[in-house]
Protein backbone atom coordinates (compact mmCIF):
# COMPACT_ATOMS: atom_id res chain seq x y z
CA UNK A 1 0.00 0.00 0.00
CA UNK A 2 1.46 3.35 -1.01
CA UNK A 3 1.74 6.30 1.29
CA UNK A 4 -0.75 8.45 -0.63
CA UNK A 5 -3.55 5.92 -0.25
CA UNK A 6 -3.44 6.44 3.51
CA UNK A 7 -3.97 10.20 3.38
CA UNK A 8 -7.07 11.83 4.78
CA UNK A 9 -9.89 10.25 6.68
CA UNK A 10 -8.68 6.63 6.63
CA UNK A 11 -5.31 7.54 8.14
CA UNK A 12 -6.94 9.61 10.88
CA UNK A 13 -9.38 6.83 11.72
CA UNK A 14 -6.70 4.12 11.85
CA UNK A 15 -4.32 6.21 13.98
CA UNK A 16 -6.96 7.27 16.49
CA UNK A 17 -8.40 3.76 16.65
CA UNK A 18 -5.04 2.09 17.36
CA UNK A 19 -4.31 4.64 20.10
CA UNK A 20 -7.71 4.02 21.69
CA UNK A 21 -6.96 0.29 21.62
CA UNK A 22 -3.59 0.88 23.31
CA UNK A 23 -4.84 3.01 26.21
CA UNK A 24 -7.96 0.94 26.93
CA UNK A 25 -6.09 -2.37 26.90
CA UNK A 26 -3.53 -1.09 29.39
CA UNK A 27 -6.16 0.16 31.84
CA UNK A 28 -8.33 -2.95 31.80
CA UNK A 29 -5.45 -5.43 31.96
CA UNK A 30 -3.98 -3.72 35.04
CA UNK A 31 -7.23 -4.17 36.98
CA UNK A 32 -6.98 -7.95 36.68
CA UNK A 33 -3.38 -7.91 37.96
CA UNK A 34 -4.02 -5.75 41.05
CA UNK A 35 -4.28 -8.61 43.59
CA UNK A 36 -0.93 -10.02 42.38
CA UNK A 37 0.73 -6.58 42.41
CA UNK A 38 -0.64 -6.03 45.91
CA UNK A 39 0.92 -9.24 47.16
CA UNK A 40 4.28 -8.52 45.48
CA UNK A 41 4.58 -5.06 47.06
CA UNK A 42 2.58 -5.83 50.26
CA UNK A 43 0.11 -3.03 49.49
CA UNK A 44 -3.05 -2.42 51.49
CA UNK A 45 -6.41 -2.04 49.72
CA UNK A 46 -6.32 1.76 49.75
CA UNK A 47 -2.76 2.04 48.38
CA UNK A 48 -3.62 -0.60 45.78
CA UNK A 49 -6.44 1.58 44.49
CA UNK A 50 -3.88 4.29 43.70
CA UNK A 51 -2.45 2.20 40.83
CA UNK A 52 -5.49 3.00 38.65
CA UNK A 53 -6.24 6.30 40.41
CA UNK A 54 -2.77 7.81 39.75
CA UNK A 55 -3.32 7.35 36.02
CA UNK A 56 -6.80 8.85 36.16
CA UNK A 57 -5.76 11.84 38.28
CA UNK A 58 -2.81 12.78 36.05
CA UNK A 59 -4.90 12.35 32.91
CA UNK A 60 -7.72 14.50 34.28
CA UNK A 61 -5.29 17.23 35.36
CA UNK A 62 -3.80 17.60 31.90
CA UNK A 63 -6.67 16.79 29.53
CA UNK A 64 -8.23 20.26 29.29
CA UNK A 65 -4.91 22.20 29.14
CA UNK A 66 -3.46 19.79 26.58
CA UNK A 67 -6.66 19.90 24.54
CA UNK A 68 -6.28 23.68 24.39
CA UNK A 69 -2.59 23.40 23.46
CA UNK A 70 -3.55 20.99 20.69
CA UNK A 71 -6.06 23.51 19.31
CA UNK A 72 -3.28 26.15 19.28
CA UNK A 73 -0.19 24.22 18.17
CA UNK A 74 -1.62 21.24 16.31
CA UNK A 75 -3.53 18.12 17.31
CA UNK A 76 -1.28 15.79 15.35
CA UNK A 77 1.84 17.02 17.19
CA UNK A 78 0.24 16.55 20.61
CA UNK A 79 -1.19 13.16 19.61
CA UNK A 80 2.22 11.83 18.48
CA UNK A 81 4.03 13.19 21.55
CA UNK A 82 1.38 11.72 23.83
CA UNK A 83 1.85 8.27 22.30
CA UNK A 84 5.61 8.55 22.88
CA UNK A 85 5.11 9.58 26.53
CA UNK A 86 2.62 6.76 27.10
CA UNK A 87 4.96 4.17 25.57
CA UNK A 88 7.96 5.35 27.61
CA UNK A 89 5.89 5.26 30.80
CA UNK A 90 4.83 1.67 29.99
CA UNK A 91 8.50 0.68 30.01
CA UNK A 92 9.03 2.42 33.36
CA UNK A 93 5.97 0.66 34.84
CA UNK A 94 7.28 -2.72 33.76
CA UNK A 95 10.66 -2.03 35.37
CA UNK A 96 9.26 -0.49 38.60
CA UNK A 97 11.13 -1.81 41.68
CA UNK A 98 8.57 -0.55 44.21
CA UNK A 99 4.97 0.51 44.65
CA UNK A 100 6.01 4.19 44.76
CA UNK A 101 7.84 4.00 41.44
CA UNK A 102 4.96 2.08 39.85
CA UNK A 103 2.38 4.66 40.95
CA UNK A 104 4.62 7.51 39.75
CA UNK A 105 5.10 5.84 36.36
CA UNK A 106 1.34 5.31 36.11
CA UNK A 107 0.90 9.06 36.63
CA UNK A 108 3.31 9.73 33.75
CA UNK A 109 1.33 7.24 31.69
CA UNK A 110 -1.79 9.25 32.53
CA UNK A 111 -0.22 12.41 31.07
CA UNK A 112 0.48 10.54 27.83
CA UNK A 113 -3.04 9.17 27.88
CA UNK A 114 -4.41 12.72 28.26
CA UNK A 115 -2.51 13.85 25.18
CA UNK A 116 -3.97 10.95 23.20
CA UNK A 117 -7.54 11.21 24.46
CA UNK A 118 -7.70 14.98 24.14
CA UNK A 119 -6.72 14.92 20.46
CA UNK A 120 -7.82 11.62 18.88
CA UNK A 121 -11.56 12.32 18.91
CA UNK A 122 -10.95 15.97 17.96
CA UNK A 123 -8.97 14.87 14.89
CA UNK A 124 -11.75 12.52 13.81
CA UNK A 125 -14.37 15.22 14.31
CA UNK A 126 -12.26 17.65 12.26
CA UNK A 127 -11.83 15.24 9.36
CA UNK A 128 -15.26 13.64 9.03
CA UNK A 129 -18.50 15.49 8.13
CA UNK A 130 -21.43 15.58 10.58
CA UNK A 131 -23.43 12.93 8.75
CA UNK A 132 -20.61 10.38 9.21
CA UNK A 133 -19.50 11.46 12.67
CA UNK A 134 -21.65 9.02 14.65
CA UNK A 135 -20.42 6.04 12.61
CA UNK A 136 -16.76 7.01 12.98
CA UNK A 137 -17.04 7.75 16.69
CA UNK A 138 -18.81 4.42 17.07
CA UNK A 139 -15.82 2.68 15.48
CA UNK A 140 -13.47 4.56 17.78
CA UNK A 141 -15.51 3.62 20.85
CA UNK A 142 -15.60 0.02 19.61
CA UNK A 143 -11.79 0.06 19.54
CA UNK A 144 -11.82 1.19 23.17
CA UNK A 145 -14.10 -1.69 24.04
CA UNK A 146 -11.98 -4.10 22.01
CA UNK A 147 -9.03 -3.10 24.17
CA UNK A 148 -11.21 -3.52 27.24
CA UNK A 149 -12.20 -6.96 25.92
CA UNK A 150 -8.67 -8.19 25.41
CA UNK A 151 -7.46 -6.55 28.63
CA UNK A 152 -8.95 -8.86 31.27
CA UNK A 153 -8.42 -12.10 29.32
CA UNK A 154 -4.96 -11.42 27.90
CA UNK A 155 -3.95 -9.56 31.05
CA UNK A 156 -4.98 -12.55 33.15
CA UNK A 157 -3.02 -14.95 30.95
CA UNK A 158 0.08 -12.73 30.97
CA UNK A 159 -0.11 -12.21 34.74
CA UNK A 160 -0.47 -15.93 35.44
CA UNK A 161 2.11 -17.15 32.91
CA UNK A 162 4.70 -14.35 32.72
CA UNK A 163 4.04 -12.03 35.66
CA UNK A 164 2.22 -8.69 35.86
CA UNK A 165 5.16 -6.73 34.43
CA UNK A 166 4.62 -8.37 31.05
CA UNK A 167 1.32 -6.46 30.71
CA UNK A 168 3.27 -3.23 30.33
CA UNK A 169 5.96 -4.69 28.10
CA UNK A 170 3.54 -6.05 25.48
CA UNK A 171 2.06 -2.58 24.87
CA UNK A 172 5.39 -1.04 23.89
CA UNK A 173 5.50 -2.45 20.29
CA UNK A 174 1.98 -1.14 19.57
CA UNK A 175 2.97 2.29 20.87
CA UNK A 176 6.00 2.35 18.55
CA UNK A 177 3.82 1.32 15.61
CA UNK A 178 1.37 4.17 16.30
CA UNK A 179 4.21 6.72 16.52
CA UNK A 180 5.66 5.53 13.20
CA UNK A 181 2.20 5.52 11.61
CA UNK A 182 1.38 9.08 12.68
CA UNK A 183 4.75 10.52 11.65
CA UNK A 184 4.87 8.73 8.29
CA UNK A 185 1.32 8.26 7.07
CA UNK A 186 -0.91 10.85 8.75
CA UNK A 187 -0.68 14.00 6.65
CA UNK A 188 -2.07 17.38 7.58
CA UNK A 189 -2.42 19.29 10.82
CA UNK A 190 -5.40 20.69 12.72
CA UNK A 191 -4.98 23.84 14.78
CA UNK A 192 -8.02 26.09 14.35
CA UNK A 193 -6.97 28.23 17.35
CA UNK A 194 -3.41 28.79 16.06
CA UNK A 195 -1.88 32.03 17.29
CA UNK A 196 -4.16 32.43 20.31
CA UNK A 197 -2.46 32.72 23.75
CA UNK A 198 -2.40 29.86 26.25
CA UNK A 199 -3.93 30.42 29.69
CA UNK A 200 -1.12 29.28 32.01
CA UNK A 201 -2.65 30.65 35.21
CA UNK A 202 -6.00 29.00 34.56
CA UNK A 203 -4.29 25.67 33.84
CA UNK A 204 -2.36 25.80 37.13
CA UNK A 205 -5.47 26.70 39.17
CA UNK A 206 -7.41 23.88 37.51
CA UNK A 207 -4.69 21.26 38.15
CA UNK A 208 -4.19 22.22 41.79
CA UNK A 209 -7.92 22.25 42.49
CA UNK A 210 -8.35 18.81 40.95
CA UNK A 211 -5.41 17.31 42.87
CA UNK A 212 -6.67 18.78 46.13
CA UNK A 213 -10.20 17.48 45.55
CA UNK A 214 -9.25 13.94 44.55
CA UNK A 215 -6.44 13.45 47.08
CA UNK A 216 -8.73 14.79 49.79
CA UNK A 217 -11.37 12.27 48.75
CA UNK A 218 -8.88 9.45 49.34
CA UNK A 219 -8.09 10.81 52.83
CA UNK A 220 -11.68 10.66 54.06
CA UNK A 221 -13.12 10.27 56.64
CA UNK A 222 -10.29 12.21 58.31
CA UNK A 223 -10.31 15.97 58.83
CA UNK A 224 -7.40 16.41 56.43
CA UNK A 225 -9.51 14.87 53.67
CA UNK A 226 -12.42 17.23 54.37
CA UNK A 227 -10.06 20.26 54.38
CA UNK A 228 -8.49 19.24 51.07
CA UNK A 229 -11.91 18.73 49.47
CA UNK A 230 -13.01 22.18 50.66
CA UNK A 231 -9.81 23.68 49.22
CA UNK A 232 -10.41 21.86 45.93
CA UNK A 233 -13.98 23.16 45.65
CA UNK A 234 -12.77 26.68 46.42
CA UNK A 235 -10.11 26.24 43.76
CA UNK A 236 -12.72 25.27 41.16
CA UNK A 237 -14.77 28.35 42.08
CA UNK A 238 -11.66 30.49 41.58
CA UNK A 239 -10.95 28.72 38.31
CA UNK A 240 -14.46 29.45 37.05
CA UNK A 241 -14.19 33.12 37.96
CA UNK A 242 -10.78 33.39 36.28
CA UNK A 243 -11.89 31.66 33.08
CA UNK A 244 -14.92 33.91 32.66
CA UNK A 245 -12.61 36.95 32.72
CA UNK A 246 -9.73 35.48 30.66
CA UNK A 247 -9.45 36.69 27.08
CA UNK A 248 -8.31 33.27 25.84
CA UNK A 249 -9.37 30.75 28.52
CA UNK A 250 -7.98 27.22 28.71
CA UNK A 251 -11.58 26.06 29.14
CA UNK A 252 -14.17 28.21 27.46
CA UNK A 253 -16.95 28.05 30.03
CA UNK A 254 -19.11 29.97 27.60
CA UNK A 255 -19.51 26.66 25.78
CA UNK A 256 -21.88 25.74 28.59
CA UNK A 257 -23.81 29.02 28.48
CA UNK A 258 -26.96 28.61 26.43
CA UNK A 259 -25.76 25.24 25.11
CA UNK A 260 -28.08 22.78 26.81
CA UNK A 261 -26.97 19.71 24.80
CA UNK A 262 -23.29 20.32 25.60
CA UNK A 263 -23.94 20.97 29.29
CA UNK A 264 -26.19 18.02 30.02
CA UNK A 265 -24.29 15.59 27.78
CA UNK A 266 -21.14 16.31 29.79
CA UNK A 267 -23.06 16.03 33.06
CA UNK A 268 -24.51 12.69 31.93
CA UNK A 269 -20.99 11.45 31.11
CA UNK A 270 -19.70 12.54 34.53
CA UNK A 271 -22.49 10.71 36.35
CA UNK A 272 -22.31 7.61 34.16
CA UNK A 273 -18.60 7.03 34.66
CA UNK A 274 -18.89 7.84 38.37
CA UNK A 275 -21.38 4.99 38.61
CA UNK A 276 -19.66 2.31 36.54
CA UNK A 277 -15.87 2.56 36.46
CA UNK A 278 -15.05 0.88 39.78
CA UNK A 279 -17.32 -2.08 38.97
CA UNK A 280 -14.54 -3.92 37.13
CA UNK A 281 -12.06 -3.09 39.91
CA UNK A 282 -14.39 -4.50 42.58
CA UNK A 283 -15.41 -7.57 40.57
CA UNK A 284 -11.77 -8.37 39.82
CA UNK A 285 -11.07 -8.45 43.56
CA UNK A 286 -14.31 -10.35 44.26
CA UNK A 287 -13.61 -13.07 41.70
CA UNK A 288 -10.03 -13.62 42.85
CA UNK A 289 -10.56 -13.26 46.60
CA UNK A 290 -14.08 -14.54 47.24
CA UNK A 291 -14.43 -16.97 44.33
CA UNK A 292 -10.74 -18.01 44.43
CA UNK A 293 -10.39 -17.76 40.64
CA UNK A 294 -6.99 -17.38 39.02
CA UNK A 295 -6.20 -14.12 37.20
CA UNK A 296 -6.73 -15.95 33.90
CA UNK A 297 -10.13 -17.31 34.95
CA UNK A 298 -11.24 -13.94 36.37
CA UNK A 299 -10.20 -12.27 33.12
CA UNK A 300 -12.34 -14.64 31.09
CA UNK A 301 -15.35 -13.77 33.24
CA UNK A 302 -14.80 -10.02 33.01
CA UNK A 303 -14.44 -10.15 29.23
CA UNK A 304 -18.22 -10.48 28.86
CA UNK A 305 -18.91 -6.76 29.32
CA UNK A 306 -16.41 -5.23 26.87
CA UNK A 307 -17.15 -7.86 24.19
CA UNK A 308 -20.79 -6.76 24.16
CA UNK A 309 -19.69 -3.11 24.21
CA UNK A 310 -17.42 -3.63 21.19
CA UNK A 311 -20.12 -5.52 19.30
CA UNK A 312 -22.88 -2.92 19.75
CA UNK A 313 -20.98 0.41 19.84
CA UNK A 314 -20.67 0.87 16.03
CA UNK A 315 -24.39 0.18 15.59
CA UNK A 316 -25.23 2.60 18.41
CA UNK A 317 -23.01 5.25 16.80
CA UNK A 318 -24.69 4.84 13.40
CA UNK A 319 -28.11 4.89 15.02
CA UNK A 320 -27.28 8.17 16.77
CA UNK A 321 -26.88 9.77 13.31
CA UNK A 322 -30.60 9.17 12.76
CA UNK A 323 -32.19 8.85 16.24
CA UNK A 324 -32.02 11.44 19.00
CA UNK A 325 -28.87 10.68 21.09
CA UNK A 326 -30.69 11.45 24.35
CA UNK A 327 -33.09 8.54 23.76
CA UNK A 328 -30.29 6.04 23.10
CA UNK A 329 -28.01 7.30 25.87
CA UNK A 330 -30.78 7.42 28.47
CA UNK A 331 -31.88 3.88 27.58
CA UNK A 332 -28.31 2.67 27.99
CA UNK A 333 -27.95 4.32 31.37
CA UNK A 334 -31.20 2.76 32.55
CA UNK A 335 -29.87 -0.71 31.63
CA UNK A 336 -26.71 0.05 33.59
CA UNK A 337 -28.74 1.16 36.62
CA UNK A 338 -30.63 -2.15 36.51
CA UNK A 339 -27.37 -4.11 36.52
CA UNK A 340 -26.02 -2.11 39.46
CA UNK A 341 -29.18 -2.79 41.46
CA UNK A 342 -28.63 -6.51 40.94
CA UNK A 343 -24.97 -6.28 42.01
CA UNK A 344 -26.04 -4.63 45.26
CA UNK A 345 -27.18 -8.13 46.32
CA UNK A 346 -23.83 -9.77 45.50
CA UNK A 347 -22.87 -12.49 47.98
CA UNK A 348 -20.36 -15.26 48.52
CA UNK A 349 -22.74 -17.78 46.94
CA UNK A 350 -23.63 -15.73 43.85
CA UNK A 351 -23.04 -18.02 40.83
CA UNK A 352 -20.48 -16.94 38.27
CA UNK A 353 -23.03 -17.26 35.44
CA UNK A 354 -25.16 -14.58 37.13
CA UNK A 355 -22.19 -12.22 37.20
CA UNK A 356 -21.55 -12.89 33.50
CA UNK A 357 -25.21 -12.18 32.68
CA UNK A 358 -24.97 -8.92 34.60
CA UNK A 359 -21.80 -7.94 32.75
CA UNK A 360 -23.57 -8.54 29.43
CA UNK A 361 -26.31 -6.16 30.55
CA UNK A 362 -23.64 -3.62 31.50
CA UNK A 363 -22.00 -3.97 28.11
CA UNK A 364 -25.20 -3.26 26.23
CA UNK A 365 -25.95 -0.26 28.44
CA UNK A 366 -22.43 1.11 27.98
CA UNK A 367 -22.65 0.79 24.18
CA UNK A 368 -26.00 2.55 23.97
CA UNK A 369 -24.71 5.41 26.13
CA UNK A 370 -21.15 6.17 25.03
CA UNK A 371 -21.23 6.65 21.24
CA UNK A 372 -24.50 8.65 21.12
CA UNK A 373 -23.39 10.82 24.04
CA UNK A 374 -20.04 11.53 22.40
CA UNK A 375 -21.81 12.37 19.14
CA UNK A 376 -24.08 14.80 20.99
CA UNK A 377 -21.15 16.62 22.63
CA UNK A 378 -19.03 17.02 19.49
CA UNK A 379 -22.03 18.04 17.40
CA UNK A 380 -22.98 20.88 19.76
CA UNK A 381 -19.84 23.07 19.44
CA UNK A 382 -17.99 25.04 16.75
CA UNK A 383 -15.13 23.54 14.78
CA UNK A 384 -12.44 25.62 16.50
CA UNK A 385 -13.57 24.24 19.88
CA UNK A 386 -13.32 20.55 18.95
CA UNK A 387 -10.11 20.05 20.94
CA UNK A 388 -11.49 21.68 24.08
CA UNK A 389 -14.84 19.88 23.70
CA UNK A 390 -13.10 16.53 23.25
CA UNK A 391 -10.86 17.27 26.23
CA UNK A 392 -13.87 18.37 28.30
CA UNK A 393 -15.75 15.15 27.56
CA UNK A 394 -12.68 13.06 28.33
CA UNK A 395 -12.19 15.06 31.53
CA UNK A 396 -15.77 14.34 32.58
CA UNK A 397 -15.06 10.68 31.95
CA UNK A 398 -11.83 10.71 33.95
CA UNK A 399 -13.22 12.76 36.84
CA UNK A 400 -16.16 10.37 36.91
CA UNK A 401 -13.78 7.42 36.97
CA UNK A 402 -11.81 9.02 39.80
CA UNK A 403 -14.97 9.69 41.77
CA UNK A 404 -15.95 6.08 41.22
CA UNK A 405 -12.61 4.87 42.56
CA UNK A 406 -12.85 7.46 45.34
CA UNK A 407 -16.20 6.10 46.49
CA UNK A 408 -14.83 2.54 46.46
CA UNK A 409 -11.69 3.65 48.33
CA UNK A 410 -13.73 5.56 50.93
CA UNK A 411 -15.88 2.51 51.63
CA UNK A 412 -12.76 0.35 51.89
CA UNK A 413 -11.48 2.79 54.51
CA UNK A 414 -14.77 2.65 56.41
CA UNK A 415 -15.27 -1.13 56.36
CA UNK A 416 -11.71 -2.51 56.01
CA UNK A 417 -9.19 0.14 57.01
CA UNK A 418 -5.61 0.32 55.72
CA UNK A 419 -4.93 -3.42 55.74
CA UNK A 420 -4.39 -6.14 53.17
CA UNK A 421 -7.51 -8.07 52.16
CA UNK A 422 -7.18 -11.44 53.93
CA UNK A 423 -9.76 -14.27 54.30
CA UNK A 424 -10.90 -13.11 57.72
CA UNK A 425 -11.80 -9.73 56.18
CA UNK A 426 -13.81 -11.15 53.25
CA UNK A 427 -17.20 -10.43 54.93
CA UNK A 428 -16.25 -6.78 55.39
CA UNK A 429 -15.06 -6.64 51.78
CA UNK A 430 -18.43 -7.94 50.59
CA UNK A 431 -20.30 -5.34 52.64
CA UNK A 432 -18.17 -2.54 51.20
CA UNK A 433 -18.67 -3.85 47.65
CA UNK A 434 -22.46 -4.16 48.01
CA UNK A 435 -22.72 -0.69 49.53
CA UNK A 436 -20.65 0.73 46.67
CA UNK A 437 -22.87 -0.89 44.05
CA UNK A 438 -25.99 0.48 45.75
CA UNK A 439 -24.56 4.03 45.71
CA UNK A 440 -23.63 3.60 42.05
CA UNK A 441 -27.18 2.49 41.22
CA UNK A 442 -28.61 5.66 42.76
CA UNK A 443 -26.13 7.79 40.80
CA UNK A 444 -27.07 6.06 37.57
CA UNK A 445 -30.78 6.73 38.09
CA UNK A 446 -29.97 10.43 38.61
CA UNK A 447 -27.90 10.26 35.42
CA UNK A 448 -30.92 9.10 33.41
CA UNK A 449 -32.70 12.37 34.21
CA UNK A 450 -29.59 14.41 33.32
CA UNK A 451 -29.37 12.59 30.00
CA UNK A 452 -33.02 13.22 29.18
CA UNK A 453 -32.71 16.90 30.14
CA UNK A 454 -30.29 17.68 27.29
CA UNK A 455 -33.19 18.12 24.85
CA UNK A 456 -33.31 17.26 21.15
CA UNK A 457 -29.86 17.57 19.57
CA UNK A 458 -31.10 17.57 15.98
CA UNK A 459 -33.55 20.43 16.52
CA UNK A 460 -30.86 22.51 18.23
CA UNK A 461 -28.35 21.86 15.44
CA UNK A 462 -30.87 22.93 12.79
CA UNK A 463 -31.64 26.13 14.69
CA UNK A 464 -27.93 26.99 15.03
CA UNK A 465 -27.38 26.36 11.34
CA UNK A 466 -30.31 28.57 10.32
CA UNK A 467 -29.04 31.35 12.59
CA UNK A 468 -25.57 31.19 11.00
CA UNK A 469 -27.04 31.28 7.49
CA UNK A 470 -28.93 34.43 8.41
CA UNK A 471 -25.76 35.96 9.88
CA UNK A 472 -23.55 34.80 7.00
CA UNK A 473 -21.13 32.98 9.34
CA UNK A 474 -21.82 29.36 8.42
CA UNK A 475 -18.70 27.18 8.16
CA UNK A 476 -19.62 24.75 5.40
CA UNK A 477 -16.88 22.33 6.42
CA UNK A 478 -19.03 21.38 9.35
Amino acid sequence: MTRTRWNGRTAALVGATLASLLTSFTGSSINIALPVIGRDFAMDAILLSWIPTAFLLAAAMFLVPLGRLADIYGRKKVFALGTAVFTTASLLCGLAPSATVLITARALQGIGGAMISGTGVAILTSVFPPQERGRVLGINVAAVYLGLSFGPSLGGILTQQMGWRSIFFVTIPLGLVIIAFVLWLLDGEWAEARGEPFDVAGSVIYALALVSLMYGFSQLPGWAGAALIAAGLAGFAAFGAWELKAGSPVLNLRLFAGNRPFTFSNLAALIHYSAVYAVTFLLSLYLQYIKALTPQQAGLVLIAQPVVQAAFSPAAGRLSDRVEPRILASSGMMLTATGLCLLAFLGQGTPVWAIIANLILFGLGYALFSSPNMNAVMGSVERKSYGVASGMLSTMRLIGQMLSMGIATLLFALFLGRVEITPELYPQFLVSARTTFAIFAVLCVIGVFASLARGDIRAGSAQRRDRKIRMGTLDESR
